[in-house]
């Protein structure tokens, strides 16, 4: 085909995003369809993976005005990583994706215990895959009896484009069930969730070709037929590919709906111990080591609709007005945990909760809008020393993700983490970007835009007069954690037998 274009689709928490772009990395389109999560009970995160599907639909049906949809030669996959996704025999769904900061799982990932840590690169975590079949297991055994195969939620849309139960070494990576150093499925650690290896899909690298789309698929969603799926990735992975985080040393700070500091590896370099996790890359031979939020840029939208701020940039505009980034802010300043949804690296504890310290009666919106951003910042501080603790350096930081729209965040990220941070254009899209990179290395094609990053759109260097205050504030912070362990059981309630 003269002239491809590849579809890069991008299934996040919040939006699925889809893009069409051509072999020299130019987005010619992009759409989106929103998303809604299921809380049904404390602590639980849920989707319907057929919702994915109708998103994705509508996603498509809006490029399909564009003459460049005719082109599409391949599809590239990404996807929020760690959900659940429960298929019969026949490809039914059995039970609602159980997602990624869904904690019901706590006993079960201390049963696990860390045994194996070392080989699967992360402790057991409730936010994971694999504590969340033991879960099942034991409060919906008919539902366990039934499993045919699970599948990571971006392998879900691959199974309904191709009819294939595929998926590739990132997302498996973040599962618990993979040897991340050997990039294959862990047979002890998928035995001890009570499953076998043959109900995991095979497993692919990220750009590799692991599907066409069915001869259906491509009628109902007017796409030439024999296009070519890429096995794709997590969302982490591969918006880095996007952003053109490939090589050791390469960092990034994602700033979505949670948070994560990200540093590329050439070897498999995890800290189980202080809740680091090393992953496998999108792309072979390469790894990542990454300390992960469960709450990032969802802090701000939260206390926004707390002070009943029409959006985040008012409160933002109201932030720098009343406490510039160049001006410091008062010791005093109220102080706040980001630990909104719990909290993983370093603390490893889903059931961790938030909240506000040093609140007055003079306190603002601005004064809160500040707390948080600076609380997050905080946390991503925590996250990148444990990051440091298992080798991994990083010399200065992109970063991506909704947060990133901010250059009063942007500034007093630099501020914390003390390293350069920069932001690039397009970052909203790194993940549907990187997607569609890898769609296009499965037709051969995609060798050199590997090593095309994303124009820079600022700069920030971090203004050392701002440290001692920082680092005053940062040993309260840190100050504050037990005090909020001590406010809830270690022992989750037990969960009722719900399906």
């Amino acid at each position: 085909m003269s002239n491809p274009v590849s579809l890069g689709i991008d299934l996040g928490t919040s939006e699925l995003k889809a893009i069409l772009m051509d072999a020299d990395g130019v987005v010619l389109a992009h759409a989106g369809a929103r998303l809604s999560v299921s809380r049904r009970h404390s602590g639980w995160s849920e989707q319907a993976p057929q919702a994915w599907w109708q998103a994705c639909v509508q996603a498509l049906e809006q490029l399909r005005a564009h003459e460049a949809y005719a082109r599409v030669a391949c599809i590239g996959l990404s996807g929020q990583m760690h959900g659940a996704v429960l298929l019969g025999q026949d490809d039914r769904v059995l039970y609602p994706a159980i997602l990624w900061d869904d904690s019901r799982a706590v006993a079960e990932a201390e049963q696990l215990g860390s045994d194996f840590a070392e080989v699967t690169g992360s402790l057991p975590m409730a936010g994971l895959t694999a504590p969340k079949l033991l879960w099942l297991q034991r409060h919906a055994p008919e539902v366990f009896a039934a499993i045919d195969c699970v599948l990571s939620p971006k392998d879900y849309l691959r199974l309904r484009l191709s009819g294939e139960r595929i998926s590739d070494m990132s997302d498996a990576a973040g599962t618990l069930w993979l040897d991340v150093a050997q990039r294959e499925w862990f047979t002890p650690m998928v035995r001890a969730t009570g499953l076998t290896p043959q109900q995991l899909p095979r497993l692919v690298e990220g750009g590799a070709a692991s599907a066409w789309l069915s001869a259906a698929t491509a009628s109902e969603l007017g796409l030439p037929p024999d296009v070519v799926i890429a096995g794709g990735g997590g969302d982490n992975p591969v918006a880095a590919v996007g952003i053109g985080a490939i090589h050791a040393g390469d960092g990034f700070i994602t700033l979505g709906t949670s948070a994560a500091i990200v540093a590329i590896t050439d070897h498999a370099a995890g800290n189980p111990a202080s809740a680091v996790h090393s992953f496998c890359h999108a792309l072979p031979n390469r790894w990542y080591t990454m300390g992960a939020m469960l709450a990032g840029a969802s802090c701000l939208r939260w206390v926004t609709r707390l002070t009943g701020l029409p959006d985040e940039q008012a409160l933002l505009d109201q932030v720098q007005a009343q406490w510039p980034i160049q001006q410091p802010v008062p010791v005093d300043m109220p102080l706040f945990l980001p630990y909104l949804a719990g909290e993983r690296t370093p603390h490893n504890d889903p059931l961790l909760r938030g909240g506000f310290m040093g609140l007055g009666h003079d306190c603002t919106p601005a004064m809160l809008g500040y707390a948080v951003m600076e609380g997050v910042g905080f946390g991503l501080l925590d996250a990148l020393h444990a990051v440091q603790s298992a080798g991994a350096q990083v010399e200065r930081f992109a970063l991506v993700g909704g947060g990133a729209r901010s250059e009063y965040w942007a500034q007093l990220l630099a501020n914390i983490v003390q390293r350069e941070v920069f932001t690039l254009q397009g970052s909203e899209l790194s993940a549907c970007i990187g997607a569609a990179k890898l769609g296009f290395l499965a037709i051969g094609q995609g060798d050199k835009l590997l090593e095309t990053g994303m124009p820079v759109k600022a700069r920030y260097w971090p203004d050392l007069t701002r440290q001692p205050l920082l680092s005053l504030r940062y040993r309260k912070f840190q100050g504050l954690l037990a005090a909020a362990k001590g406010l809830h059981s270690v022992n989750q309630p037990k969960a009722a037998n719900v399906v």
